[in-house]
């Protein structure tokens, strides 16, 4: 794969499929998977440590936009729970 033939775009907030068109004009609709063994070319264009996401389908390489907090399962904020399940709301 050539640098050429890496198509990068930005993903939307909230964008959890491929939005690119094929030859006919139909798009992609391929899940955007985050990914985490990039090749060389990617390291080389985004950087070892970069948040970078590929479609499972047509293999288009997406970049995050700025400020996107829609990352499942990543950016959540720790609650405590106590003995029965429940989580504990402070400040209450």
């Amino acid at each position: 794969m050539s640098t050429d033939a890496l198509k990068i775009k930005v993903k939307k907030p909230g964008q959890r499929a491929c939005d690119e068109k094929d030859e006919k004009g139909k798009f992609c609709v391929g899940h955007l998977k985050r990914w985490t063994t990039p090749s060389e070319e990617a390291i080389r264009a985004f950087g070892k440590s970069a948040d970078i996401y590929r479609c499972e389908r047509c293999h288009t390489v997406y970049r995050p936009a700025p400020g996107d907090d829609s990352s499942a399962g990543l950016k959540f904020e720790k609650r405590s729970v106590n003995i029965l399940g429940d989580t504990v709301l402070r400040g209450r």
